[in-house]
Formats: C-alpha cells, sequence, structure tokens
C-alpha cells in the first residue's frame, strides 16, 4: 500500500459526526456570538435589543445547561472532502455512516434533539424519528484526510431559501436585497445571508449553502477593504440589508445581519444563476478534519466570550405582567404593539398538525378534545425534556404557517390571543381585528431561555403527533413582545419603517456633514 495512503475507520467518522452534531447543539460559534455582542451594544431600538439579549441570554444558558439552543435542531446538512488517499474502513457507505452518526446524536439520552424529518414529503410525511436521513455532499479531493463541514439547518431560515436566474447584465445587489426585503423576519435574524452566483441552479445553491459556514469577518473587511469584486458585494450588500431597518426578529432595529457571504463559479454566457439562503441566529455548524487518529476531540470554547446579559437587562424599560388565568377580552385589547408582557398562568400549544386536527374536527360538526375558550396557544414543538425537566427547549415556530386555519380557529373556539414567532399575513391580521384576539411573538433563538419559564407541562390531545401535540404549559414570567394589536397595528410593519426612515435620514446627515 502507498505509504501516502491513510486509513480511516469508519466508526471514527459515525462518532465524530454524532459528537459535533452535539457538540453544535448547544455552542454558538464564537465569532457568531463576538460579533452579535457587538450588535447588542450598540443597537438603539428597544424592542430589537431585547430580542438580541433573550438570545444571548439563551445561548450562554444552554452552554452552561449544555441542552439546544434551539427546539428546531435541524436538518442535517454534510460537505465532505475526501482525500484521494483515504481507504475508509467500512462495510457501510459513507452516506450510512453519516446516518449512523446522526441517529446517535438526535437520539441520545442525555441530550436529545428534536428529530424533525418527514420521509414521503408528498403524502404521509411520516416523522422518521431519528432525524435521519442527512443531506451529504462529497467532493473528492487531493490529499489522505476528510474535512468534514456539519451543519444543522433549522426549517424557518432554510423555507427562505430563493433562486433566480438574472440576465448576465441585471444587478445581482439589487435582487438580493429586494429579495431580502420580501423575505420577512420568519429566518430569525439577526443571522447571515449567503449569496452563491454561478455555475448552474444546483450549484449556485450548493455556493450559497457552503459558504454560510465560513468563518464571520465583516469587521476585518471593512477594516481592510474588498480586494475582488465579491468582497465588494459583500459590503456593499451588508450595508443595504441592514439599512432596511428590519432588525433582530422583524422588530426594526439597526442589525438584520451580522455578515454576508458571496461564493462565484464560472457559469454560462447566457445565465447568471443567484441563490440566497439565510442563516438564522441559531447558525450551527462546525468544520473538523479526520487523519486516522480516531474520532475527533471537541474542547468548549471559552465561555468568558459571552456576555454577562442578566434579566434584568432585558426588562430594564419595564414589562407587563400578565394573569393567563384571568385575562379578559378588556385586557387583550389594551395591549399595544412594542410592549414587553410576561405571561403567568395556563397556556396551550399546537403547531401546524394540531390546527390542521382541529379545523377537520370544526368542519365534520365534531367537538374538539380540548376548550379552547378564553386560552392563550403557542406555536411550539419542544424538544423532549431529560433528568428534571419540566420540558426540553420550547422556543416558537414560524406562525404564518398558521394563517390558513386562524380565521376558523378563532371564529369556531374563542381563543383569546396566539403566541408564535414572525409576522402575520394580511388575511390572518384581518381575522386578528375582526376577533380581537392579538399575536404576541416569542424570541426565535431564546429556546432554553424560554422553557426555563414553564414549570409544567402535559399533553392533553394528539398525543400520537410527538413534538406536536397539544400541551397544556404552566408559565411564570414568559417573556413575549406583542406583535399585532386588537386594531391591526404590526410591529413587523411598523419597526422596520421607522428604522428605515430613521438610518436614511442620519445617512444623508452623514453626507452633509452635519
Amino acid at each position: 500500500m502507498d505509504k501516502k495512503t491513510r486509513t480511516i475507520a469508519g466508526k471514527d467518522i459515525t462518532k465524530s459526526v454524532a459528537d459535533a452534531l452535539q457538540y453544535i447543539s448547544y455552542y454558538h460559534p464564537p465569532d457568531y456570538i463576538r460579533y452579535l455582542s457587538q450588535a447588542y451594544a450598540r443597537e438603539q431600538s428597544p424592542s430589537a435589543k431585547n430580542a438580541i439579549g433573550q438570545i444571548l441570554l439563551n445561548s450562554r444558558m444552554a452552554a452552561f445547561g449544555r441542552r439546544p439552543i434551539c427546539q428546531d435542531t435541524g436538518l442535517v446538512v454534510v460537505f465532505a472532502k475526501v482525500g484521494m488517499g483515504v481507504r475508509i474502513k467500512s462495510t457501510a457507505s459513507f452516506a450510512n455512516l453519516v446516518n449512523e452518526g446522526v441517529r446517535r446524536a438526535y437520539l441520545d439520552p442525555d441530550n436529545p434533539l428534536r428529530p424533525s424529518i418527514v420521509s414521503d414529503p408528498l403524502a404521509a410525511r411520516l416523522n422518521t424519528r431519528d432525524n435521519t436521513p442527512a443531506v451529504v455532499h462529497v467532493d473528492l479531493v487531493q490529499g489522505n484526510q476528510i474535512e468534514i463541514t456539519i451543519a444543522a439547518k433549522g426549517g424557518g431560515s432554510e423555507n427562505k431559501a430563493r433562486f433566480t436566474t438574472l440576465n448576465p447584465s441585471a444587478s445581482v445587489a439589487d435582487w438580493v436585497v429586494d429579495t431580502v426585503s420580501t423575505l420577512g423576519s420568519g429566518w430569525c435574524p439577526p443571522g447571515l445571508i449567503s449569496v452563491g452566483i454561478g455555475g448552474s441552479a444546483e450549484k449556485a445553491m450548493l455556493l450559497a449553502k457552503e459558504a454560510m459556514n465560513e468563518p464571520i469577518d465583516m469587521s476585518d473587511l471593512i477594516g481592510r477593504g474588498p480586494s475582488c469584486a465579491e468582497e465588494a458585494l459583500r459590503i456593499e450588500l451588508y450595508e443595504r440589508i441592514n439599512a432596511l431597518g428590519i432588525g433582530a426578529q422583524g422588530l426594526g432595529g439597526l442589525t438584520t445581519v451580522v455578515d454576508v457571504k458571496v461564493a462565484t463559479y464560472p457559469t454560462h454566457v447566457a445565465s447568471k444563476p443567484v441563490a440566497l439562503i439565510p442563516q438564522c441566529a441559531a447558525n450551527r455548524h462546525l468544520t473538523f478534519t479526520l487523519d486516522g487518529s480516531g474520532p475527533i476531540r471537541l474542547e468548549p470554547p471559552d465561555l468568558s466570550e459571552w456576555p454577562q446579559v442578566g434579566h434584568e437587562d432585558l426588562h430594564a424599560t419595564g414589562v407587563r405582567r400578565v394573569n393567563l388565568n384571568a385575562v379578559t377580552k378588556e385586557e387583550t385589547a389594551s395591549w399595544r404593539c412594542g410592549e414587553t408582557l410576561l405571561l403567568s398562568g395556563k397556556m396551550l400549544t399546537g403547531r401546524d398538525a394540531a390546527h390542521q386536527r382541529m379545523v377537520d374536527l370544526i368542519d365534520a360538526g365534531k367537538p374538539l378534545p380540548i376548550d379552547l375558550r378564553g386560552r392563550v396557544i403557542y406555536y411550539v414543538g419542544p424538544v423532549r425534556a431529560v433528568r428534571d425537566e419540566v420540558v426540553g427547549p420550547a422556543g416558537p415556530t414560524t406562525s404564518s404557517r398558521m394563517d390558513g386555519f386562524t380565521d376558523k380557529i378563532l371564529a369556531e373556539t374563542g381563543l383569546f390571543a396566539m403566541v408564535g414567532k414572525a409576522e402575520r399575513g394580511p388575511a390572518a391580521i384581518e381575522s386578528i381585528v375582526r376577533h380581537k384576539a392579538p399575536y404576541l411573538i416569542a424570541v426565535g433563538g431564546a429556546a432554553y431561555l424560554i422553557s426555563k419559564s414553564i414549570k409544567a407541562a402535559r399533553i392533553v390531545a394528539f398525543e400520537d403527533l410527538g413534538m406536536e401535540a397539544i400541551y397544556e404549559f404552566e408559565v411564570q414570567d414568559m417573556p413575549v413582545i406583542m406583535a399585532v394589536d386588537v386594531e391591526g397595528n404590526s410591529i413587523h410593519n411598523s419597526g422596520p419603517l421607522e428604522w428605515r426612515k430613521r438610518m436614511a435620514a442620519e445617512s444623508i446627515a452623514r453626507s452633509i456633514g452635519v
């Protein structure tokens, strides 16, 4: 055997994948924390600052508790660069070695991760129960090592991926900025935007997906200046996207992205394929190398880099406390956009599948298994609890997926209010106004923090749906932000508009030396 050939055990690939997925479930990349901390320090929007603070506090708690940063523990995506001098000692395929690592990570009894993958995407959509299969990309390269980049991509940000083929003379920057302005906040900013340009349709998407896992370096890039067209485009996009004023969680503010990545590839003379993929505030990824000496050994990051954000910092501007067990229509009608509320008492949960079942029962003239009159519902699918936990990380899911059910649920059940993530569509807002049932948001990316406000949990309906079952939570001081009031005012409309105008005015003032 050639002395340059190196044998890597298949079991080491599997263990390394499992260990890496566990690691990224509770440790943010330190570069993201550094940049997010800078964004927190300079943020002027009270709502956005509160949201960033919750993400930072949640990250520190998850790191120390070794529990998931976000309840959506992601679709696993693997980019493997396999040296042609490597011999993998295994009877299993590379994909199967990876999938076994995914299975072990997501079923780990000490830190179970939420399985979110469904088979048969067209019809039955049955959960595979172990988050397999992963999406695996393999390149054969020179060398005798295997480099693996592994990421866990949440559905909220993945659903906002976009693709177009521009005319060769068209502006990539204009298309990206226009597209980001239409995405809403379901991708959980502040995060990253990654852009792939060239190749073919599938190549452009792969370029964007792989580039988003590169180190965050925007401050360094701006400091030294661009050295190529790609770097100039990164800076332009970073400045123009943040100037949209979308802000953290879409609440309006200074920071929508902490970095923008751009990757290019040669393409057909008649084409300019462009892919855009957002990365959410969870930003879970890790790159490691296997050289035949055994599985990877991961050391915890230096948690002194995590800022000391406390609950008192988040509520410095005052809050309204709400007793869910005694809340009235008159009280919910007094809630106003941008207010921070601390909810205590009993609330119900329900996501897509539960809403579909409830609507089906209503249409069939059958009773619901749970009375929603006077209740508040939280759009969430929690991670399974371990040890002495009441519930695992329990952050909100994207509320717009419930928009199609909202009017019938509000009309037929007497539900008082809804809690979720990101903006609601026009039809849902019309229903909110019609039925005087406001909408609040919890912070996406603060799942572990939110779970600590849940003091009791029990399944009350549709147990067969697993994490999508209806739970009854007993909460104490669960932090939420008013998003749509009973008059139809939406902070996801007013917040970004206000901050877009402010930043534009400040930019003009600077340009004329005021």
